[in-house]
């Protein structure tokens, strides 16, 4: 079967193998005659998918012990509010206001109590990002919130700050298991599945234990860490085929050789592209400053916004999907997550390069 190329931002691609075993079990799985998403969420059948999901993450991002897995609904959105509602504990919050997504936590985070915005890239039009050794806690914070990837501009950190005994916070939906992470210098980290994952409907959540005490008694059951973390995600039904989806593509990451043969495929595709982008001789154009350009989503421009349009509505044509930027900046965007493949690249490239010698 031939299928486009799909760069979406998300929900993105999906490994083909991933959801060719999902429709081959979908009906019977695994023999039992029932669908998995039929089944007691509470039976052997589901909690062996369950507990194995839980596993492959903590092998593959190497968790160190005194740190929770948790599933949760409501994606990153979610997160934005259940974050401080938990955490904040009636102290002010840090936070680095790095784009779109860090904003839209940012603004839920008031809601609940104090935030100070300790770096702010709305002037530069969040084409940056700070340098990490002058990102400080303020004292007395609660935790310090990162956005490790922002989809929309196009940035990512390449390193992280270090925030002493002020806990690291980081909203990595968009690059989560791209890369190796030394999860122990982070308090919590959170991740909507949309990206690099599983489809959407499920938010990973990892958080050292120690801060599960901060999840007061007074929250909605639902909207606890620590309920979560007492009933190993099992407070409720979980959502019971995003997670089985993940469990199999995380089985794919560690076939491939774990997070780090990943990250070495992900640099590649991104400077595959990012080539394409820089050899145009103008024709093509990446705003984001070089040092912070993100391997999952690469942003550029062409010179006029009608040329782009076709471009978008050319490249459709022969099957490569979901390149439009985000309508708040405009642009072509190209997000290349994990399930992307070099080959997959390289016909977006080789697109380019002709689009460019027609246009040009």
């Amino acid at each position: 079967m031939s299928r486009p190329v799909n760069f979406s931002a998300g929900p993105s691609m999906i490994p083909v193998d991933v959801l060719q075993s999902l429709a081959t079990d979908m009906v019977d799985y695994k023999g039992t005659g029932l669908s998995l998403v039929e089944v007691s969420h509470r039976g052997p059948v589901y909690d062996e998918v369950h507990q194995q999901a839980i596993a492959l993450i903590k092998e593959l991002l190497g968790v160190p012990e005194g740190y929770s897995v948790l599933f949760v609904g409501g994606g990153a959105t979610m997160q934005f509010s259940m974050l401080p509602m938990n955490l904040m504990g009636g102290a002010p919050a840090d936070y680095v206001n790095t784009g779109v997504w860090a904003k839209k936590a940012i603004a839920e985070a008031k809601k609940v109590g104090d935030v100070n915005v300790v770096w702010d890239g709305s002037d530069s039009k969040y084409l940056s990002m700070p340098q990490v050794e002058t990102l400080k806690p303020s004292s007395g914070a609660a935790y310090f919130h990162i956005t490790s990837n922002e989809t929309i501009g196009g940035v990512q950190y390449k390193s992280f700050p270090e925030t002493g005994d002020v806990p690291l916070v980081a909203d990595m939906s968009s690059d989560i298991m791209s890369r190796p992470l030394d999860v122990s210098k982070f308090g919590m980290i959170y991740a909507g599945a949309q990206k690099n994952l599983a489809p959407s409907g499920v938010t990973v959540v990892i958080i050292r234990d120690d801060l599960l005490a901060r999840s007061s008694d007074q929250l909605g059951a639902y909207l606890s860490y620590a309920v979560h973390a007492k009933a190993n995600s099992l407070y409720n039904t979980p959502p019971v085929f995003p997670i089985w989806a993940m469990k199999l593509v995380l089985e794919g990451v560690k076939a491939k050789g774990g997070v780090a043969a990943v990250a070495k495929e992900n640099a590649a595709q991104a400077a595959e592209l990012y080539g394409a982008i820089d050899d145009s001789e103008g024709f093509y154009s990446c705003p984001v400053d070089q040092a912070f350009r993100s391997d999952m989503n690469v942003v550029w421009r062409l010179s006029n916004e009608e040329l782009e349009s076709q471009f978008i509505k050319e490249a459709s044509a022969v099957g490569l999907t979901g390149l439009k930027g985000h309508r708040s900046v405009g642009g072509c965007r190209a997000s290349i997550y994990n399930a992307m493949t070099m080959d997959g690249v390289k016909r977006l490239t080789s697109f380019m390069a002709e689009f460019a010698r027609k246009n040009g």
